[in-house]
């Protein structure tokens, strides 16, 4: 369906003639203030986007793009406008219209735009998600845009607004351009736009380019300086942009060590790069330990994928954590349409990166309000879960922290999602994709629930998250999880199955106007991040997802590594140094022989090298035998260094004596699975039995379904496997009071991809307990043998 028709039809007759007839640019323009030239969205002197109605518009319409058709190839869809102002110089550029990303107050979103000024090339309004997500509303869904500085002509100029990528939206893509007006505003100047310096690798010659944001009228004279990570300044200089052009590059000095450096211009412009150190992290990412979240649709504009992906695997990082929206991918029952996201795993693997996808929420469509957020039918999900592994991503996640979600859901039915899910993978190929289980936001009991339904023999990872309390914005703590999940995967019989930590990183409150992270707040992420990727690895995880790798700002939090201009954060040149350092980050036992309140952990390189990781909560000397580094991976000259919050590594030739296992990091010599796990049991209830809500994971018991005296429900029998089969299912004895009992018979015949329910009564006896939990467990068995995976749930008397 054309959304984009619908919106023309709604603005009405008058409107698209209005798009029409226009006339110049300079005719519709007005004066908005001293020297302020405000051009209504609606008045185009071309266009082939239609203009809607609206009285909260500036002028009661607005220009309204909303289609699924593809745009022209020639031309994209857009909007030329002719723009008189007063005099030449350079203007800032704002617009009342959707941003490309959800703010607080709306969730609704548009395309990236494009924007050509007097016939130039195309540039992309690629800013990142913390620009967009601080923009004041103007009204309804559109907000306040800040779209940069352009340097103009005095007299008329002409601007083309364009769309050529589709936005996601809540189940479908489509392109997507609200705009009421845009305004310019005169800036004195020029004034230097930018101080860059491209990530290098030590080695490489460092030059820094300064850009104004229009040609100097006269010799534009400019200082600098550089300081690292500690505020030393390590360089300054002075240099002159030439009248009639725009920029001019420096030589920085060719002596830097790794790390992160900060650029300070005698005008107020600030910026960062990244020094790398010489050798970079291992390669393969089977050998690579070490990832970082993504979420390339809402935090990375399409024109910068490729070079962020650069920018992510030269920081170190082996794998990605990405994932795409289910109700886009499939929109309707069997019709596929994942193009946008196949591109992206594709560019992100051209870059040497693997790819963790999760699997999202299920369409409206195949869900009830009793199976919410998962499909009704299981069906739905063993296939889109095979549709997606034929895409070959290294690795499927099966659902992102259902534990602490807005709904209902119970950690019974999620592991029959899960189960199905996980065998829809296992059929998509002779190697498909790893399957790793949902990322546990914390141990409680729908996490066990889920581990009694035996989800693990499904599955090649066992994944789980982890943050410090928010509280601790100063010296934030590694959390407790690893040491609870891997406990729990030892009480399960799950040592052999490897642990992801698939998110870890702080809350760290974002400060001032801008809402960024201070100087002191960026050196707390830096060490927070080597801190729990060491201490992850310590505890025995295989992998650490780190919270998150492009910009991101969330309710006044900043997780990601790169600021809001994409340039690298401290973090970003400590995870460099970490991933360099460690190598294969193979961890062989703590660190002996420290003083006190030191703690150090060793590991073995695999290139010979044993690396001691070591911080302080005070400052305390430390001798050192061999090399010394610190946190940006600076070697250090000194026989003996001060370990401190900022942590240092110490290396030394060797190898362990006694070599400790190298935790798996997928599942090694997978096991066929049997014809009785590719049948499936669930347990379905009507929606007035729901389970109480979640509460953020902390609601109080009981936590099951709430059943009445005298419950009907049923067992969903379904069969994933290559023939079809016999299936008797069993109540096991509850106990307590309580009894199961089958309306019919319960030997079934269940054809191949087939779905039959066995129904039952649950009766609560007189000397039933109200409000109090008791497990109700079905069993099946296939005719001729063969024991099929249990269903447990929780059930109570309301």
């Amino acid at each position: 369906m054309d959304l984009n028709r619908r919106t023309a039809m709604a603005a009405g007759v008058g409107a698209a003639v209005a798009v029409a007839t226009t006339g110049g640019g300079t005719r519709t323009a007005r004066a908005a203030g001293p020297e302020v030239v405000s051009v209504p969205g609606e008045s185009p002197t071309r266009t082939n986007i239609p203009v809607a109605r609206d009285r909260r518009a500036s002028g009661g319409r607005y220009l309204a793009l909303l289609t699924t058709e593809q745009p022209p190839p020639d031309t994209g869809w857009f909007a030329t406008y002719r723009v008189h102002v007063p005099h030449e110089g350079v203007y800032t550029l704002t617009a009342v219209a959707t941003a490309p990303v959800e703010t607080p107050h709306t969730e609704a979103v548009a395309s990236y735009l494009q924007l050509s000024v007097n016939g130039g090339p195309f540039t992309d309004l690629a800013r990142s998600q913390p620009h967009w997500y601080g923009s004041s509303r103007a009204w309804g869904d559109l907000s306040e845009l800040d779209l940069g500085e352009w340097e103009l002509r005095g007299g008329d100029n002409a601007f083309t607004f364009r769309v050529i990528e589709p936005a996601i939206l809540d189940n479908s893509t489509a392109y997507v351009l609200s705009l009421d007006h845009f305004a310019l505003r005169p800036m004195p100047g020029p004034a230097l736009r930018e101080a860059h310096v491209r990530r290098h690798r030590v080695g490489d010659p460092a030059h820094l380019r300064l850009t104004l944001d229009g040609h100097a009228a006269r010799p534009h004279p400019v200082r600098y300086t550089v300081t690292d990570y500690f505020g030393h300044q390590v360089a300054d200089g002075s240099t002159t942009i030439r009248a009639g052009h725009t920029t001019t590059t420096v030589a920085l000095p060719a002596d830097l060590p790794p790390g992160h450096y900060r650029i300070h211009t005698d005008d107020g412009t600030t910026s960062t790069f990244a020094r790398l150190p010489a050798r970079p992290a291992v390669a393969a990412p089977a050998g690579n330990r070490f990832g970082v979240n993504v979420w390339s649709s809402s935090l990375v504009p399409p024109s910068r994928l490729a070079e962020f992906a650069a920018a992510i695997r030269d920081m170190g990082a082996g794998w990605v954590r990405d994932g795409q929206s289910w109700p886009v991918a499939e929109s309707a029952p069997g019709e596929y349409d994942t193009a946008r996201h196949d591109r992206t795993v594709r560019t992100l693997r051209a870059h040497g990166l693997a790819v963790l996808d999760v699997l999202s929420p299920a369409p409206e469509w195949a869900m009830t309000d009793a199976s919410l957020p998962l499909p009704a039918d299981l069906r739905h999900a063993y296939r889109y879960a095979r549709h997606l592994a034929l895409a070959a991503p290294e690795a499927l996640q099966l659902s992102n922290e259902p534990d602490v979600d807005t709904t209902r859901s119970t950690g019974d039915a999620h592991a029959a999602y899960v189960k199905a899910a996980a065998l829809g993978i296992r059929d998509a190929g002779d190697e498909p994709p790893l399957v790793v289980l949902p990322g546990i936001a914390q141990s409680g009991p729908f996490q066990d629930l889920m581990l009694a339904n035996d989800v693990v023999r499904y599955a090649d990872a066992w994944a789980f998250h982890g943050y410090p309390d928010p509280a601790d914005q100063d010296d934030p703590g590694f959390p407790g999880a690893a040491e609870e999940q891997h406990a729990l995967a030892r009480r399960h019989g799950a040592d052999d199955v490897p642990l992801w930590m698939t998110e870890c990183g702080a809350f760290l409150t974002a400060s001032g106007q801008a809402r960024d992270l201070a100087p002191a707040q960026e050196r707390v992420q830096a060490r927070y991040l080597v801190r729990s990727m060491v201490e992850g690895l310590a505890a025995g995880n295989a992998r650490q997802f780190w919270f998150a790798g492009p910009p991101l700002l969330d309710d006044g939090v900043y997780f990601g590594l790169m600021d809001r201009e994409f340039g690298p954060l401290p973090a970003y040149s400590a995870f460099a140094a970490l991933t360099s350092l460690l190598g294969a980050a193979r961890f062989v036992g703590r660190a002996a022989r420290l003083p006190s309140g030191a703690e150090g952990f060793v590991f073995d390189s695999g290139r010979g090298e044993l690396v001691t990781v070591v911080w302080a909560t005070r400052p305390v000397r430390i001798k050192v035998t061999d090399g010394a580094y610190d946190i940006m991976g600076r070697r250090l000259p000194d026989r003996a260094v001060t370990a401190s919050r900022d942590p240092l590594y110490l290396v030394s030739p060797g190898t362990p004596g006694n070599r400790p296992p190298v935790p798996a990091t997928g599942h090694s010599g997978r096991r066929r699975l049997s014809p009785a796990e590719h049948i499936v049991l669930s347990q379905r209830y009507a929606a007035r039995s729901a389970a109480p809500g979640k509460q953020d994971g902390d609601a109080p018991p009981p936590h099951g379904y709430r059943l009445g005296r005298r419950t009907r429900m049923t067992v969903d029998v379904y069969n994933f496997g290559d023939s079809g089969r016999h299936v008797t299912v069993t109540a096991e004895a509850m106990g307590a009071g309580w009894s199961v009992l089958p309306v019919a018979g319960t030997r079934v015949w269940v054809p191949v991809g087939g779905r039959v329910g066995v129904e039952f009564v649950v009766v609560a006896g007189r000397s039933v307990s109200r409000r109090t939990d008791r497990r109700l467990r079905f069993r099946g068995r296939l005719e001729g043998g063969g024991e099929v995976p249990a269903s447990v749930a929780l059930v109570h008397l309301k």
